[in-house]
């Protein structure tokens, strides 16, 4: 599993002591973007939309494409933007309309969608991203993870174990160790708390040191029962 570290990492002088890690440097705040390629083993560029949505700011999909283009050279990757909130035909508009190489980036699936949405950006791409979103906006609910639980059948049915799609968790980092094999994974939690550890490289090795499974075994999926 890839762990990715959340950016911005202030003062710069902590960001330059996690050299050769894997960084997210996110379009809402790319203060960080030039130092993390020159430092890092891999980036992964965020969309924003997130950050956007969270804050009630319009989003730009055109300007984030055109900003990341001068970075993504591979290891280098990018999210494809999307509309948190939209419907499952917006989404799938925005990520076919995307100017960026397929080789270079990768869709969200919002775990509030259809498998079918699944199945079809899986084909499509090479990788997916999952993207907690609706009923399932909290990362490690039991609700959360009973629909990852359904994701995970599904993509095994589809692809077979040998031909799984890389799948990776936004927001996930703390899902490391758990059950789901995610290929990878980002988090802000070096970003926003290593003012209180002593050391920030420590702090990341101790996350970077927690993997995920390979392989997945199917689960049985809880329903909701209806009384009438």
């Amino acid at each position: 599993m890839i762990h990715y570290h959340g950016t911005p990492i202030t003062p710069r002088a902590k960001l330059h002591e996690l050299a050769g890690k894997h960084f997210c440097v996110p379009f809402s705040d790319g203060r960080d973007a030039e130092t993390c390629v020159k430092i890092g083993q891999s980036v992964m560029f965020d969309n924003g939309a997130f950050s956007a949505y969270t804050r009630g700011e319009t989003y730009d999909s055109e300007a984030f494409c055109d900003w990341v283009m001068q970075y993504l050279k591979p290891p280098h990757w990018a999210v494809i933007p999307d509309v948190i909130g939209g419907s499952e035909k917006q989404n799938m508009a925005l990520a076919e309309a995307c100017t960026i190489s397929p080789k270079l980036c990768k869709p969200v699936w919002h775990l509030n969608e259809s498998l079918e949405q699944l199945r079809e950006l899986a084909r499509q791409w090479p990788g997916v991203c999952f993207g907690s979103a609706g009923e399932y906006w909290n990362v490690g609910t039991a609700a959360w993870a009973n629909r990852t639980n359904e994701a995970f059948n599904f993509l095994l049915a589809e692809f077979g174990e040998n031909d799984m799609p890389w799948v990776h968790m936004l927001r996930g980092l703390n899902q490391s160790g758990r059950d789901w094999p995610f290929a990878s994974a980002d988090s802000c939690n070096v970003a926003l708390h290593h003012s209180e550890k002593k050391c920030i490289r420590a702090f990341a090795d101790r996350i970077d040191s927690v993997q995920c499974p390979l392989t997945w075994k199917p689960k049985p999926i809880q329903t909701e029962i209806s009384f009438s």
